[in-house]
């Protein structure tokens, strides 16, 4: 019996094939063949929507991952590049205002009108060894370009100071900030006489030996005497009033300078080419 069993379950099975084949071929041939089929292809799709969405999102950022990866060293380089070309232009535009501001430095040194005759020689700054114990500065020309000691040194806003040491190609000025330094100013409608000393670096002018009844009035400019034998000639901006008062039981005001020449900022200077008349 059992013999007789496993021979009829092949048959069977070839007879259940033979069934579908027919089917299918019966359903193809009505016309249904693709619809059901598709039919099935999208049961099996919304089956599997939501499966092929997580999967999606968690394979997407290891792809986008592996894709930056393959990208990193080329971004990297392309950054680099851009930066140093960055850095580059903005070097240029440093470069091309400082020279703009050096140019319109030079012109102010060669156009003074305060200067009226005296032949001036245009000299660079190359050092500042302004300190609290002297002010001074060093430029790049000396006797062989026709520089002394005791010339009067301007900027094209007014005086700097006056040269104390010169050598064949540098010259020092002792600016007029220095502690002994001593200028005769004139200011005022009257031409009130005072004298402007220095107190370092950094500090106001003082200006001394102004009567308390003189008028002062802030913002007020003060030019050089210009007297005989003053080391500077007449007329050159020394500074304008900053601040100006009579002290109690004083018989002079109390009267600074800011000066205007900005010594701590100096590129280019005029040497004047004047000695005091004697």
């Amino acid at each position: 019996m059992a013999l007789t069993r496993r021979s009829t379950r092949p048959r069977f099975t070839l007879l259940l094939l033979v069934l579908a084949a027919v089917t299918i071929i019966t359903i193809a041939y009505r016309g249904h063949a693709d619809s059901v089929i598709n039919s099935i292809k999208g049961d099996a799709l919304d089956a599997f929507a939501p499966v092929q969405s997580a999967v999606g999102d968690v394979t997407r950022p290891i792809g986008n991952f592996f894709d930056g990866a393959a990208h990193y060293g080329s971004l990297q380089s392309e950054n680099a590049r851009l930066r140093a070309e960055n850095s580059r232009l903005q070097t240029q535009a440093l470069q091309s205002a400082d020279a703009q501001s050096s140019y319109q430095a030079l012109l102010k040194t060669l156009n003074l009108p305060w200067a009226q005759n005296v032949p001036t020689v245009p000299a660079e700054v190359v050092s500042n060894s302004s300190s609290n114990f002297e002010a001074s500065i060093q430029l790049n020309k000396g006797r062989d370009a026709g520089i002394d000691t005791g010339m009067p040194v301007v900027s094209g806003s007014g005086l700097v100071g006056r040269v104390v040491v010169a050598s064949r190609s540098r010259s020092t000025v002792l600016l007029i900030t220095d502690p002994t330094s001593n200028i005769g100013v004139r200011f005022g409608p009257a031409g009130d006489l005072a004298v402007a000393a220095g107190q370092g670096t950094g500090s106001p002018v003082r200006v001394d030996l102004i009567p308390p009844q003189v008028p002062v009035d802030k913002g007020e400019l003060m030019l050089t005497s210009g007297l005989q034998q003053s080391i500077y000639p007449p007329g050159v901006p020394i500074g304008t009033v900053l601040t100006s008062g009579v002290p109690r039981g004083s018989f002079q005001q109390a009267v600074t300078l800011a000066p205007v020449a900005d010594l701590a900022h100096l590129q280019f200077v005029a040497v004047m080419q004047w000695a005091p008349k004697s």
